[in-house]
């Protein structure tokens, strides 16, 4: 069965290297999410990109870089995500967030039927 509604989708965009407290802030920012009980969250590590620096960070074999980009996405609604930006701010310290409107599609097993007889 395919359940579908409206949510909110955050995500945060990162340097693989960023560190918290010795943690990669990308593991730091999903285990809060999840002490949040927020709807869902992963990490995508990306293969090539650029941000504040300028300097382009790429997975390619002759320019290995030990900080390319990771985006952490977490769907949930709005205002628990806002409140949960708030809760990560010390975390982030450099980073890029985005939050937009989306519509969640989600399939779920229905429970089988019992038939007593």
């Amino acid at each position: 069965m395919r359940r579908s509604g409206r949510a909110a989708r955050l995500t945060i965009y990162l340097g693989e290297s960023h560190q918290w407290h010795h943690r990669p802030v990308y593991m730091e920012v999903v285990h809060r999410a999840l002490a949040a009980e927020l709807a869902g969250a992963a990490v995508f590590r990306g293969v090539e990109g650029f941000g504040q620096s300028l300097h382009i960070h790429t997975s390619r074999l002759l320019s290995l870089s030990e900080d390319l980009p990771v985006a952490v996405v977490i769907i949930d609604e709005e205002e628990r995500l806002r409140r949960f930006l708030d809760q990560v701010d010390e975390v982030i310290g450099q980073g890029l967030a985005v939050l937009d409107e989306v519509e969640v599609m989600q399939w779920v097993r229905e429970p089988a039927s019992r038939e007593h007889g």
